[in-house]
């Protein structure tokens, strides 16, 4: 264990984190995901949620702020899923306001996803429950 790191954050993970650099992706994914697939680096957190996930990652990773939405979510054909109020939630708690986050279509998803630095495969069930997280600079 180390101070004020969140404790689901494997070394993995954070090597990841740290080796990220300005405009690098890192995508987190839902159960059903086909992460194998499209993973360059692929870090496994099995049994934790999607945005508990977002939460421990945003914790340590600044968000880009060239960009006028830092976030990307798998859209749904069935509307709005239940999982985007966390997601929004997370993200704003991270960021200090609110967060624009694009509305992507699932092949569209998974193009990006191919593309990412990195995936994180969490156990969230919730259907449509896939993000992508634009990293930032530190300005301090």
């Amino acid at each position: 264990m180390l101070k004020t790191i969140d404790p689901i954050l494997t070394g993995d993970l954070l090597a990841i984190l740290r080796d990220m650099g300005h405009g690098d992706e890192i995508v987190l994914t839902d159960a059903n995901f086909p992460a194998a697939t499209v993973a360059q680096r692929l870090v496994r957190l099995p049994g934790i949620a999607a945005d508990r996930a977002a939460e421990a990652i945003l914790s340590l990773l600044p968000l880009d702020d060239f960009v006028d939405a830092p976030a990307a979510a798998m859209a749904s054909p069935d509307g709005r899923p239940e999982i985007y109020d966390d997601f929004d939630q997370v993200l704003e708690t991270a960021a200090g306001a609110p967060v624009q986050v694009e509305e992507i279509d699932r092949f569209a998803f998974y193009d990006r996803a191919c593309q990412a630095y990195a995936v994180v495969a969490t156990g969230e069930r919730r259907l449509y429950a896939n993000l992508i997280l634009k990293k930032g600079v530190l300005r301090k």
